[in-house]
């Protein structure tokens, strides 16, 4: 009746996305988070409600529901059990040894600069506020701080001397996950762009989107374009990196592979193995996009090719305070925006709660030109708008 069964965990916007593309190849979709009403849970088979560090609910869900791929969204999850699971036959995607590295900056930090040999910024890891002031006079000043655990750059700062080193320490133990008090103080590159380098593992080889470009403000995506202006060098030696540690962690899907390019240099900074925020971009701008690539890879399926549509953009919608009754505007005046080979879409995320800064939806753009693309897809965003009932 069904292609497969997946088990979703994680199930915001990504997930969605993700389910959407199970769903049109006759998936079927398990969706699990934390809390009742997740944007994937809307739109599939069933869902199941638990923390994802519960690793007893963890095995429980799975036992029942027997799905042939678990497929971790999210990086707070109980990585042991997963890894038990797999070892008694159970399949993770893209692999639970991918899973557990990732799950903590410093897993995978460790993982590309000692093991492999990437090119990495110098950092240090730190488990109290000396340790991080410590850390900081090793690296240098300025430097960033960061969660070793968190979600969408929360808990990351830049800090120029010591009291702000410290300020950083509590800003990120503040918005870190998990209950391990952990900060990787690195130095702070100069560098021209910051780029994504969606990575696709295959059971055929490994293929490349082209880069997406991104901008950051408190430490998450604002927008993102491809493709992303960069030297040729650069680019040769983001793929090979990239190459590199996709084939040493193993297992088939797309990985989210950030760089910070300087000059002909890339330097890598993060991995998740899975869709990437800054990948939505790809709803527009490609085919198969970042979410159909990543499930013909977990099955098998053929990628005969990744076909680039021209110069896109992605532009987040913002919540600006916390609320459980809102309605959506303007997005009839967004999606006015659009022109023949000008597409403008929307992604909204239906998140049953808005937070201060919370990404509530994108909004997607194609131009003449990155710079034509960005500003449709910023200006479209800006129209649409979050109307508080409370």
């Amino acid at each position: 009746m069904y292609l497969a069964t997946l088990m979703l965990l994680g199930s915001g916007e990504l997930g969605r996305e993700f389910a959407i593309a199970a769903k049109r190849l006759g998936c079927r979709v398990i969706a699990c988070d934390r809390y009742e009403n997740a944007p994937a849970m809307q739109v599939a088979d069933a869902f199941e409600v638990f923390p994802m560090l519960d690793g007893k609910a963890l095995r429980a869900a799975v036992e029942k529901h027997k799905p042939d791929v678990i497929v971790p969204e999210i990086e707070a999850i109980d990585t042991a059990t997963l890894a038990v699971l797999e070892g008694e036959g159970w399949r993770v995607a893209p692999s639970a040894k991918a899973v557990q590295l990732t799950m903590n900056r410093d897993g995978i930090r460790d993982f590309a600069a000692k093991a492999l040999g990437l090119a990495t910024s110098k950092y240090r890891f730190a488990e109290s506020r000396d340790e991080a002031i410590a850390a900081a006079t090793e690296v240098g000043l300025p430097c960033v701080v960061k969660p070793v655990m968190s979600s969408s750059g929360k808990g990351q700062s830049t800090a120029r001397d010591s009291d702000e080193v410290g300020q950083a320490w509590d800003h990120a133990v503040a918005n870190m996950r998990g209950d391990r008090p952990r900060v990787i103080v690195e130095e702070h590159i100069d560098f021209d762009s910051e780029i994504t380098l969606l990575t696709v593992a295959t059971r055929d080889g490994v293929l490349f989107c082209a880069p997406v470009g991104h901008r950051q403000e408190s430490g998450d995506y604002r927008e993102s374009w491809q493709p992303a202006a960069i030297p040729r060098e650069a680019l040769q030696s983001a793929r090979s990196q990239a190459r590199k540690i996709v084939d040493a962690l193993g297992g088939h899907g797309i990985f989210g592979v950030e760089f910070f390019v300087r000059g002909d240099q890339a330097i890598f900074s993060e991995l998740s193995p899975r869709p990437h925020d800054t990948g939505m971009i790809t709803l527009i701008s490609q085919f198969p996009n970042q979410f159909e690539l990543h499930l013909r890879a977990i099955l098998g399926l053929p990628i005969p090719s990744i076909e680039f549509a021209g110069p896109s953009a992605s532009a987040v919608i913002l919540a600006d305070r916390e609320s459980h009754a809102f309605s959506y505007g303007g997005v009839a005046e967004a999606l006015a925006l659009g022109a023949p080979g000008h597409a403008v879409d929307l992604r909204i995320f239906a998140k049953p709660k808005t937070l201060k800064n919370r990404r509530m939806g994108v909004a997607l753009a194609r131009g003449e030109s990155v710079e034509d693309a960005v500003d449709r897809a910023k200006t479209a965003a800006a129209r649409v708008t979050i109307d508080y009932q409370d």
